[in-house]
C-alpha cells in the first residue's frame, strides 16, 4: 500500500507568520497558547538555541530567552488553514488521514503514476492555496513509502524522499533516530543506556527478550524499526460544525448582559441546526474578554437536541461560578457532534430519566468541579477486584425496560432481583483463624464464619523476578458471612490477611 506523507514542520509558526505578517521567523520567537499561565507550543530555531522548548511555561521561556519576541497561537486560524490543506489534498487521493496539525497521510493505491509523479501531484495541489494573510507558502516535506511509518521517515529525511515499495524498508529507516517512534522520553533514556540510538540498532535486538523487558507496546516499536507498519489509513471524517459569533456590539459587564447576548446566539445556532436538520451533541462557548483573556467552556448534551430553551439552560448552568476579570467583548458558540434531526421516541418511557434535566445537572457539576470531573464507573473483566472498574465520562444511554417494544438485546440478561453489590474498601489488616484450610474466625474480637466461599486464586507478575520490573502477586480471596450478618471479601497474601471489600 503506497503512502504519501505530507509534513509541515513548525505548522503553528507558519500560520502565525501568515496571520501576523510582522513576525520574523529568523529572529528568536516564542509562540505561546495564551497570555495568562501560558505554555510554549512552538519556537523558532534561534529561540531553541537559547534554551526554549515546547511545553515550557511562558514565564520560564521568557526568562531563558530575554531578547525573544512572544506571539500567541490562534487555534481557530490553525484549524481553518489545516482544513484548507486537507481539502486540497483530496484532489490527489480520495483517502486522506489527518494525523494532527501539520501531518497527513495519503493512500496512493490505485492512483496512476509513480512515486516521483505523486510527489509532484501533491505539491501542485498545495501550490495555489491562499489565505486572507496571503499565499500559504509553507515549508512542506513530502515523502513516499510502502506504509505510513516509512513514508513519515522519508519525509523526515528530506523533501521528495522516496522509499520504493520494492526496496528494503528496514535498511531505509535503519540510520534514523529512535525519536521517530514517538515514545516517552524516559524510555528513550533507557534505550540509550543500552546503547540504542537508531532504528537499526533497535531492530537488531532480539524480539522476544526486548518485548519481555519493555512490555507489549514495544513489539510495535520493534516492528516499525524494521520498516513494518500494518496500520491502515483512516479517512478523515467530514465533521459538520455550526459556529456563530457575536462581536462588535459593545461590552457586557454583568451576568444579565452576557445571558441576554447568549440567548440571541443560541437562537442563531438553533436556526442553523434546523436548516441542516441536525441536533447538537456538544456545545463550545468561547468568551473573549476586554483584557485579552479567552475562556472556552465545553458543555455536554446528555441527549442531542436542538431545543433553544434546553441549550440555553445548559449554557447558563455551565456559566455558574465562572469568574472573569474583565467585561466580555465577544461571544462564539459552536455546536459539535451533530446527530440526525429525528428523535427516537419510546412508548413506555414515563419512568425514564429526563435527558434535559440530566444535561443541566452535568453542566452544573462541570461548573462546580471542573470539566470532565463528573464520571461514572464501568464494570470490567479482570482477575483483581480492584481493577474490575474504570471511570469514564457520564453519558445518557438507552434505558432497558421490560415493555413489549423494548429491544431484545437490552432486556436479555436483566436480573429479576437485585444482586448484592461489592463495595471496595482500602485494604486493612484483619485477624483470621484458619481451621481445616478455611477461615473460621474473623476479626477482633473473633466472629465465627457462618458461610465461606472460595478460595479464588490470583497470581500475577510471576515474570517480575526475571525482568526485574514490578513485584509478583499471589493472593487467595474468600467471601465470608459472619455471625452478625456482615458479608466480607477477605484475602490472604503469604501469611497476612486483609479485608478487601464489603457486600451491601
Amino acid at each position: 500500500m503506497p503512502v504519501v506523507c505530507v509534513w509541515i514542520p513548525a505548522f503553528r509558526l507558519a500560520v502565525a507568520r501568515l496571520t501576523q505578517p510582522s513576525i520574523d521567523l529568523d529572529a528568536p520567537l516564542i509562540l505561546a497558547d495564551r497570555v495568562e499561565r501560558g505554555r510554549v507550543v512552538d519556537c523558532t530555531l534561534s529561540a531553541a538555541a537559547l534554551g526554549v522548548r515546547p511545553g515550557m511555561t511562558l514565564v520560564q521561556a521568557q526568562a531563558v530567552a530575554t531578547e525573544a519576541r512572544t506571539a500567541f497561537d490562534d487555534p481557530a486560524a490553525d484549524a481553518h488553514v489545516w482544513s484548507q490543506i486537507l481539502d486540497a489534498l483530496d484532489a490527489a487521493s480520495p483517502i486522506v488521514e489527518d494525523d494532527g496539525l501539520g501531518l497527513a497521510f495519503l493512500e496512493m493505491h490505485g492512483i496512476a503514476g509513480r512515486p516521483a509523479g505523486w510527489v509532484v501531484a501533491v505539491r501542485n495541489t498545495l501550490r495555489d492555496l491562499r489565505h486572507a494573510g496571503g499565499e500559504m507558502n509553507f515549508p512542506t516535506r513530502i515523502g513516499v513509502g510502502p506504509n505510513r511509518f516509512v513514508a513519515h521517515a522519508a519525509a523526515w529525511r528530506g523533501d521528495g524522499t522516496t522509499c520504493d515499495p520494492f526496496e528494503n524498508s528496514a535498511a531505509f529507516v535503519a540510520p534514523l533516530p529512535i525519536e521517530l517512534l514517538g515514545i516517552d522520553a524516559r524510555l528513550h533514556q533507557r534505550l540509550r543506556l543500552l546503547g540504542v540510538t537508531t532504528l537499526g540498532e533497535l531492530a537488531a535486538l532480539p524480539h522476544g527478550p526486548f518485548v519481555r523487558r519493555f512490555g507489549s507496546d514495544s513489539a510495535v516499536w520493534h516492528a516499525r524499526a524494521r520498516g513494518i507498519d500494518e496500520r491502515p489509513l483512516r479517512p478523515r471524517p467530514r465533521a459538520l460544525r455550526v459556529d456563530r459569533a457575536l462581536y462588535g456590539e459593545g461590552e457586557a459587564s454583568s451576568e444579565e448582559q452576557v445571558l441576554f447576548a447568549l440567548r440571541t446566539l443560541v437562537g442563531w445556532v438553533v436556526d442553523d441546526l434546523s436548516t441542516a436538520g441536525k441536533r447538537a451533541g456538544r456545545l463550545v462557548l468561547t468568551l473573549d474578554c476586554d483584557d485579552g483573556e479567552v475562556r472556552a467552556l465545553t458543555v455536554r448534551v446528555a441527549q442531542p437536541t436542538a431545543v433553544p430553551s434546553t441549550l440555553f439552560e445548559l449554557l447558563r448552568a455551565r456559566l455558574e461560578g465562572v469568574t472573569l476579570g474583565a467585561p466580555v467583548v465577544g461571544l462564539r458558540l459552536a455546536a459539535e457532534e451533530l446527530a440526525g434531526g429525528g428523535v427516537t421516541l419510546s412508548l413506555f418511557a414515563a419512568s425514564d430519566p429526563d435527558p434535559d434535566a440530566i444535561g443541566v445537572v452535568l453542566a452544573r457539576l462541570d461548573a462546580a468541579f471542573g470539566e470532565g470531573k463528573a464520571l461514572r464507573a464501568r464494570v470490567l473483566d479482570g482477575p483483581r477486584i480492584e481493577r474490575r472498574f474504570a471511570f469514564e465520562p457520564f453519558t445518557l444511554e438507552r434505558i432497558a425496560t421490560r415493555g413489549p417494544n423494548a429491544p431484545a438485546e437490552l432486556v436479555q440478561g436483566l436480573p429479576d432481583a437485585a444482586a448484592l453489590q461489592l463495595r471496595l474498601v482500602p485494604a486493612r489488616p484483619v485477624e483470621v483463624r484458619v481451621l481445616n484450610g478455611a477461615p473460621r474466625f474473623v476479626g477482633s474480637p473473633p466472629q465465627q464464619t457462618v458461610e465461606v466461599a472460595g478460595p479464588w486464586r490470583i497470581e500475577e507478575g510471576w515474570w517480575a523476578v526475571a525482568t526485574g520490573e514490578g513485584a509478583p502477586l499471589a493472593r487467595d480471596e474468600y467471601d465470608v458471612c459472619l455471625e452478625d450478618g456482615s458479608l466480607l471479601r477477605i484475602a490472604r497474601e503469604d501469611d497476612a490477611w486483609t479485608v478487601r471489600g464489603i457486600y451491601d
